[in-house]
């Protein structure tokens, strides 16, 4: 692993995933999603829309502490992020670790007294109402905002899957399972978006800050690690047993039983399909054939201006601005190209 925590590639694992999210009983990253290092979310086009916020509030920050252009326009991204993600993990660990819940070391006990219509504690509704608020947002952000990603039609289905769950576990009061999803899911990002900043912090001032190089290359490692632990493992292990085998132990007859498993599968295999782009940067970087940072999900950048250049030396045509500063990475214009 030497040649992943150099100087030079100390962002290796940023750039491989942005696990933007999972929620309700996939709790996302999932996230998640891989990379932001080739861009940031598009300031949204109406006046007041909720991630206009984070940049209204923290760009002036970015530019107190000197960051570098390209880092400044994406800290207020990441910052919001790992805000929220931080608070809801904690509250999590709150719910499974300092309350009377058993569902982490007992995860059969989730479906224990279930009835049709039980009431949903306090504690657990105000989790949910905050999980479903973000990533109601998330479809919105992904779709219209945010880079166009060749994830990006996935990212789109593990928003959609995450705020079904989200909605009909709590419809049908399997809102227990719910809050351990989002547990263990939620880590992940909150440590994705942490290597981020920090990422972002170290060349600051046109200095080179050792310290942030050291925490980011760490949390690279710990959130490689903790994916697979967290997501791959642990899940299956305790998610997958209580909804597929323990619950028709305690429920026979339980509602929708291969509906929402259905869909916590199809939420493993997008962990599974996400952890692949860890395996695969972390196989050319211990072969020696990556050397600088990228993101094994962008479209080739470089192909794309060469080939407006060309076209643009046959019609003598001007390279309008916004291509000139990359903006047809956003959507709209990448999905013409490539869809």
């Amino acid at each position: 692993m030497e040649n992943c925590l150099n100087n030079n590639n100390s962002e290796w694992l940023v750039g491989v995933l942005d696990t933007g999210g999972s929620a309700g009983w996939c709790g996302q990253g999932a996230g998640v999603a891989a990379g932001r290092l080739q861009g940031t979310a598009a300031p949204a086009a109406h006046h007041g829309a909720p991630s206009e916020m984070p940049v209204l509030l923290l760009a002036p920050f970015g530019e107190w502490c000197k960051l570098q252009p390209k880092d400044a326009a994406k800290m207020p991204e990441s910052a919001w992020k790992l805000l929220f993600y931080t608070i809801s993990w904690s509250y999590g660990f709150y719910l499974l670790f300092f309350t009377d819940y058993p569902f982490f070391y007992d995860p059969p006990s989730v479906f224990y007294d279930w009835k049709k219509g039980m009431d949903v504690p306090t504690d657990i509704a105000i989790a949910y109402l905050l999980q479903c608020s973000f990533y109601g947002h998330s479809i919105y952000a992904t779709a219209y905002m945010d880079t166009w990603r060749k994830d990006s039609i996935v990212m789109l289905l593990h928003h959609v899957v995450a705020l079904t769950l989200i909605a009909f576990s709590y419809a049908f009061r399997y809102h227990n399972v719910g809050i351990l999803v989002l547990f263990l899911h939620d880590i992940n990002d909150v440590q994705l978006e942490f290597t981020k900043l920090n990422v972002y912090f170290k060349h600051r001032g046109g200095v080179y800050h050792r310290l942030n190089d050291i925490i980011s290359n760490i949390g690279c490692l710990t959130f490689s690690v903790s994916w697979f632990w967290f997501r791959l493992y642990w899940f299956p292990l305790k998610v997958l047993y209580a909804t597929c085998y323990s619950s028709l132990q305690s429920v026979p007859n339980i509602p929708f039983y291969f509906f929402f498993n259905a869909l916590l599968l199809i939420l493993t295999l997008m962990n599974i399909y996400w952890f692949l782009y860890i395996v695969l940067f972390v196989a050319k970087v211990l072969m020696g054939q990556v050397h600088e940072v990228n993101d094994v999900r962008e479209y080739d950048v470089e192909d794309s201006k060469k080939t407006t250049a060309a076209k643009k030396k046959e019609s003598g045509l001007q390279l309008p601005n916004a291509l000139k500063e990359g903006m047809h990475l956003k959507n709209g214009l990448v999905k013409d190209k490539r869809l």
